[in-house]
């Protein structure tokens, strides 16, 4: 059974990057998948760059968990492939996903390369698909995606302001293990070019350890900012 796809992205103020990103599914969409972005009310031309290159461009409440749901409400497809508006797709990922979906996987992501000038990136890259593997939890610069059905039983993202991927795969992780994807995605860098690889690196993991222990997505959300 071939499962048919829809790629949701989730943006704002992403002008200078959605473009990219959107040319880069042009050869998924050629294909059947649906593109479908989900705009957080952007201050810049952001949706009207997505337009010509999306089959929808749609106004969602600001929030990367509540645009993403509002997305996936809008998608025709039984697979849904969650995309940050900063990440790139190979133009064969539909191919993969698919495969994977109909081997009778329910949910996945796919590795990830950090692009930027820092070697430390590859080395952070290297380790967020180790620990991703090994722990079967993903982030959102994986490219997260997910049977929809599934989606929908879990009642989609959590309304949260951040670790809301994290949240996610912990519950789908209950349904099943994920399908780890070797083919890459790639992602920018400039969050950790902008704050310092270590500072990055120290913040994400302070981040996570709060929120095993229970602290809130908002407080967290603050202490990201």
């Amino acid at each position: 059974m071939t499962s048919s796809l829809s790629i949701v992205v989730p943006a704002l103020d992403e002008a200078e990057a959605i473009e990219t990103t959107l040319r880069a599914l042009a050869p998924l969409r050629a294909r059947g998948a649906e593109v479908i972005v989900a705009d957080g009310g952007s201050a810049d031309a952001t949706a009207a760059r997505a337009l010509p290159l999306a089959d929808r461009v749609a106004t969602a409440p600001r929030g990367r968990a509540r645009q993403m749901n509002a997305g996936a409400a809008l998608a025709s497809g039984d697979v849904l492939l969650f995309l940050h508006a900063d990440t790139l797709l190979p133009r064969d990922a539909d191919r993969h996903v698919r495969r994977a979906v109909d081997a009778g996987a329910a949910w996945g992501r796919f590795d990830v390369r950090i692009a930027g000038r820092p070697r430390m990136l590859g080395i952070v890259a290297g380790l967020m698909n180790a620990r991703s593997r090994w722990t079967g939890v993903a982030t959102g610069d994986q490219a997260i995606f997910v049977r929809r059905a599934v989606f929908e039983r879990l009642g989609g993202f959590p309304d949260q302001p951040l670790m809301e991927d994290v949240e996610l795969t912990r519950r789908l992780r209950e349904i099943g293990r994920p399908a780890c994807l070797r083919v890459r995605v790639t992602t920018s860098g400039r969050r950790w070019e902008t704050r310092g690889v270590w500072r990055t690196i120290f913040l994400m993991w302070r981040l996570r350890w709060r929120y095993w222990r229970g602290e809130s997505p908002q407080a967290l959300a603050e202490a990201y900012r």
